[in-house]
């Protein structure tokens, strides 16, 4: 249920996005979508079926190459986008300032574009298509993806005016990175591994200091084969300078390692009062 109402807000706001702020101003998105928008202007087809017409070939390609849930999921935010911009075809758009239009309108749709995939859908075939070219070529799925939809914002430059291929262009950027910060979330949580010397000292200060639970993984020097334990633990990006002086303050050879992770689930991933 959990998923299938962000997939529903998701769709929805995608709907908003394209008929309340992109379309009424002539700037596309790119992909199934972008598509989509071309075909309707060209030939005054209605775009909720366009949309659901054209990503039907690639809900069976995802039913295949990634599984019956995300078909299933792909399919309902289909149908929700669908029929979401059909019931907004006819409402005045907000603005009719482009600048404004691209913004918003990029930032609505990356929101619910990321919504829909942060719950096991998606909204638009290319990235299907992308998956299956990949195993027999040698370019990335974001090389794939990213050519295809140079291709088709470009199109808007013949049909809508280059200035409106640039919007859209702009749009499709605005978006791409709301699409990533709505995925991963605004906690931007890090994963710390410390090789120390002194590693029960600098874990129980992190505990006491920092309020974060460790756990001691076994390592093995491979030029030194000295067996070292090393401390795995995860902070939020605010908790990294204190780490830092904690790990300074007890051992100042030890070797740090920090990384972003985008998800945190299960375990014990909760701050304790160090007060």
């Amino acid at each position: 249920m959990k998923h299938a109402l962000f997939i529903l807000i998701g769709a929805s706001l995608v709907a908003v996005g394209l008929e309340i702020f992109l379309i009424p101003n002539r700037v596309i998105d790119g992909g199934i979508v972008g598509i989509s928008i071309i075909l309707s202007h060209l030939f005054h087809l209605n775009l909720g079926f366009l949309l659901f017409l054209l990503n039907l070939p690639f809900l069976f390609l995802g039913y295949k190459q990634i599984g019956k849930t995300f078909a299933f999921s792909t399919f309902y935010g289909v149908i929700i986008m669908s029929v979401g911009t059909n019931l907004l075809h006819h409402i005045h758009p907000l603005t009719e300032d482009p600048l404004l239009a691209t913004v918003f309108g990029g930032i609505i749709l990356g929101i619910g574009v990321g919504l829909v995939i942060r719950y096991g859908g998606s909204l638009d075939g290319t990235e299907i298509l992308a998956i299956v070219f990949n195993n027999r070529s040698p370019l990335s799925v974001g090389q794939i993806v990213l050519i295809l939809n140079i291709f088709i914002l470009g199109s808007a430059g013949f049909l809508f005016g280059w200035d409106r291929a640039m919007y859209s262009l702009m749009a499709y950027f605005i978006a791409f990175k709301i699409i990533d910060t709505t995925i991963e979330g605004f906690n931007q949580t890090k994963a710390v591994w410390i090789i120390s010397d002194k590693p029960e000292p600098l874990g129980d200060c992190i505990l006491h200091r920092l309020g974060r639970g460790v756990t001691y993984l076994s390592g093995e020097g491979g030029y030194s084969g000295e067996v070292k334990k090393v401390i795995f633990c995860v902070i939020t990006r605010l908790e990294e300078a204190k780490l830092k002086t904690i790990v300074e303050d007890i051992d100042r050879e030890a070797f740090l390692a920090i990384g972003d992770i985008h998800d945190v689930q299960g375990g014990r991933f909760k701050k304790r009062d160090i007060h």
